[in-house]
């Protein structure tokens, strides 16, 4: 967050000084630390689309089964293990193993397609609460040229960008959160109709709850 706070001061102190004392109507640093904002703004718009779109496109990759990072007894059992070989579901319904098709009947074709429809909605979902966040930081920045410079150098600005993030962000993580055990539960499913699948089935039953509590940590001294 103060990097972004940092980056914004010294866009405004870089421009021309010229630009400071131009009338609000003929555009000046204002107006281009405006347009610099739209654009950032287009940007992530087009670039979340885009990451959306490959998601329904592109082949899934299920390598690490959506684990738990701050599970740390599971972190160090991963050190020790070897690394799965990489796998993937493609749209078609096609399980790959290093890009190789696993031969399936079409109840697993069924099966995962289901599983894979249920990743993705989750990935877009994290997609969505990104896409809020990031562009409630950029519209807290969009106050003015002084507002920006003030904030920078007293810390407001990192503040209230934190604040948006932590008001935008952190419940959204909690519900995706939540979907943890029916996903487990299509996992567990399907390694069970797909031997192939086991070894990537590796969601556990304290996974949601590890997840909650990950997210109050990180956001618990915002």
């Amino acid at each position: 967050m103060k990097a972004a706070a940092v980056t914004a001061f010294a866009l405004a102190l870089c421009l021309p000084l010229a630009a400071w004392s131009a009338p609000p109507e003929t555009g000046g640093v204002r107006e281009e630390i405006r347009r610099d904002l739209e654009d950032a703004r287009r940007d992530i718009r087009t670039d979340l689309a885009k990451a959306r779109a490959e998601l329904d496109t592109e082949n899934l990759d299920v390598t690490n089964s959506l684990q738990a990072n701050g599970d740390a007894r599971r972190n160090r059992k991963a050190k020790t293990e070897p690394a799965l070989p990489k796998a993937e579901i493609t749209p078609q319904g096609d399980f790959l193993i290093e890009g190789e098709a696993v031969a399936i009947d079409a109840a697993q074709r069924r099966q995962l397609l289901g599983y894979r429809g249920m990743v993705i909605e989750v990935a877009k979902a994290g997609i969505d609460i990104g896409e809020v966040s990031a562009l409630a930081a950029v519209d807290s920045v969009d106050r003015g040229v002084f507002s920006l410079m003030v904030g920078a150098m007293t810390g407001s600005l990192e503040r209230r960008i934190e604040r948006t993030v932590r008001n935008t962000v952190g419940p959204g993580v909690l519900l995706i959160c939540d979907r943890m055990p029916a996903l487990r539960e299509a996992q567990q499913q399907l390694a069970g109709d797909l031997p192939a699948f086991r070894p990537y089935a590796r969601l556990e039953a304290r996974d949601a709850e590890s997840c909650r509590n990950e997210v109050r940590r990180e956001f618990a001294g915002r």
